[in-house]
């Protein structure tokens, strides 16, 4: 079983390739000019620092919610892993989360 957490805290996740430079943050923190945009997404954190020998764990969430019409953006660090859903999908993912054994602090 893992840990979603809910709770609010300063989120900013930077990505750097070639051809881009990306910044996932909250909407209030966006800056005022950018090329492309995309609001209207919620987060939740996988609880607790993840061992990278586990396998899966993002990938059953990804498809739990899949099989029931939730898309998801993820976001992966060294510690955990983090999942956004569009915020009309949110208290759909976190119940079906939940019915699925998945406890939500």
């Amino acid at each position: 079983m893992y840990y979603c957490n809910l709770r609010k805290n300063d989120f900013y996740f930077f990505a750097k390739i070639d051809e881009e430079l990306s910044l996932v943050c909250e909407t209030k923190n966006a800056p005022s000019k950018t090329i492309n945009r995309e609001d209207g997404w919620r987060a939740f954190k996988i609880e607790g620092q993840l061992d990278f020998s586990l396998i899966g764990i993002l990938a059953k969430i990804a498809q739990l919610l899949a099989n029931n019409g939730i898309s998801i953006f993820a976001v992966s660090t060294f510690n955990t892993d983090y999942i956004l859903v569009k915020d009309n999908n949110f208290d759909s993912a976190i119940k079906i989360l939940s019915e699925n054994n998945y406890e939500i602090k």
